[in-house]
């Protein structure tokens, strides 16, 4: 696309929605957020006046089938996503779309296929990709700083849950695969290909999840397809702070991406030393959403290839859907025997 700015639309204006839409009307170069749409009209008009958004919509059908709209970023619940990029990549849209890729390997599949005869552009939305500390950590492991990366260890506490109506596996997926496969993307970025998982977990905190089939604690265990190691924690009861920490300890040193307190003050008193903690994503993560939707951007006006791909996002869902189903039956279960297609 050789012109000066690309014409966005934003389907599902939600708690990540709003702060893309505010992103991308306010700070990512060369782009023009020109509608926004969600089920729920009265939030999306109301998202479009306060950021002086032209067009608004309950429908997201509708959305796309506004003709000047060049691209489309999808942060809509995870089932909707198959129909909304198939739509949107018959009207010849270019996509960027928001992990996970869909609920089902079936559905990516499906989606891949869909991607590759139509020759669309799409771009899938892991923002720790593009997180300073992340993309350092991936350099100095190519570069050999560390030596042979031999354990993969990463951490993610939620300081409190979502809205139930958020955490039901039928629209999230569940903890593995909502809030678990960031972690499985940047292991299989950072270290390579995953054998085996095996997953023990549970309902520790929130008795809710119990009725809608979810849990709120898990730890997976990972192999990876040489023998390496890794494992991963998660938990929805951080109640300290927003906890994202990663550690790869190779041959010759260990990296570690992450830190706890916000700002730089420690408070030094009699016995006691204390400093506050992240408070959420937005703050954790903010400049890498950022950095990440810049990065769509430049890529449409480029004619450049996106850094992650369709594919990229099978992977960690395969991952995420293998880790679901050891934990559903304490068993280790192989990656590939789950694999898409």
């Amino acid at each position: 696309m050789s012109r000066r700015k690309i014409n966005i639309g934003l389907l599902g204006v939600g708690r990540l929605g709003r702060i893309y839409a505010r992103y991308l009307s306010t700070v990512i170069l060369h782009s023009r957020l020109i509608a926004v749409a969600d089920k729920d009209a009265e939030l999306a008009k109301q998202v479009a006046d306060e950021l002086d958004i032209e067009h608004s919509y309950a429908e997201p059908l509708a959305l796309l089938d506004e003709r000047r709209v060049d691209a489309v970023v999808i942060a809509t619940p995870t089932h909707t996503h198959r129909e909304l990029v198939e739509a949107a990549i018959a009207r010849e849209k270019a996509v960027f779309c928001e992990k996970p890729l869909s609920l089902s390997l079936d559905e990516s599949l499906a989606m891949k296929q869909s991607v590759e005869r139509s020759g669309a552009f799409f771009q899938m939305g892991f923002m720790r990709r593009f997180d300073r500390g992340y993309m350092a950590a991936k350099q100095k492991i190519e570069q050999g700083l560390i030596g042979r990366p031999l354990l993969f260890r990463a951490t993610s506490r939620d300081p409190y849950p979502p809205s139930s109506q958020y955490l039901d596996p039928k629209s999230s997926g569940g903890l593995m695969i909502d809030m678990g496969i960031h972690d499985f993307d940047l292991a299989l970025w950072l270290m390579g290909e995953i054998k085996t998982v095996m997953t023990i977990g549970g309902v520790l905190v929130l008795p809710y999840l119990k009725d809608i089939g979810d849990i709120d604690n898990a730890i997976v265990s990972l192999t990876f397809e040489d023998g390496r190691l890794g494992v991963v924690d998660l938990s929805r009861n951080g109640v300290y702070g927003y906890d994202i920490l990663t550690e790869i300890l190779g041959t010759e040193g260990t990296l570690r991406v992450g830190y706890l307190q916000e700002t730089p003050l420690l408070v030094m008193r009699k016995n006691n030393i204390a400093h506050d903690t992240v408070p959420f994503f937005e703050e954790r993560f903010g400049e890498a959403y950022v950095r990440q939707l810049q990065n769509f951007v430049e890529n449409l006006l480029n004619d450049r290839s996106p850094p992650v791909s369709v594919v990229d996002g099978i992977k960690a869902l395969e991952v995420g859907v293998a880790a679901t189903r050891s934990y559903q039956s304490g068993q280790a279960v192989e990656v590939k025997s789950v694999a898409a297609g």
